[in-house]
């Protein structure tokens, strides 16, 4: 069973700033995550939050593994989504 996707307001704000084909691509692989999530994200150091890797870019999210659920937190270029 899948875990459900939520999306803060900030993370569409976002990917609505992005090129249409990245946005894409970025919006497929957090639904392709989804299945297994412990698979594709890798925990921040230092952070409850775990990133996924779609190319130059991050998605930053919190992971509720009881609950099946993603929280979509932060989209963003790797050169500037951690300095937030």
């Amino acid at each position: 069973m899948p875990s459900s996707v939520h999306w803060t307001d900030q993370a569409v704000t976002d990917l609505a700033s992005l090129d249409p084909p990245v946005a894409r691509r970025i919006v497929a692989k957090v639904g392709q995550a989804a299945e297994r999530p412990e698979h594709f994200f890798r925990r921040l150091a230092g952070a409850a939050d775990y990133k996924l890797r779609v190319g130059d870019y991050r998605v930053l999210a919190a992971l509720d593994q009881k609950a099946r659920t993603i929280l979509v937190e932060r989209v963003g270029h790797q050169s500037d989504i951690y300095d937030r």
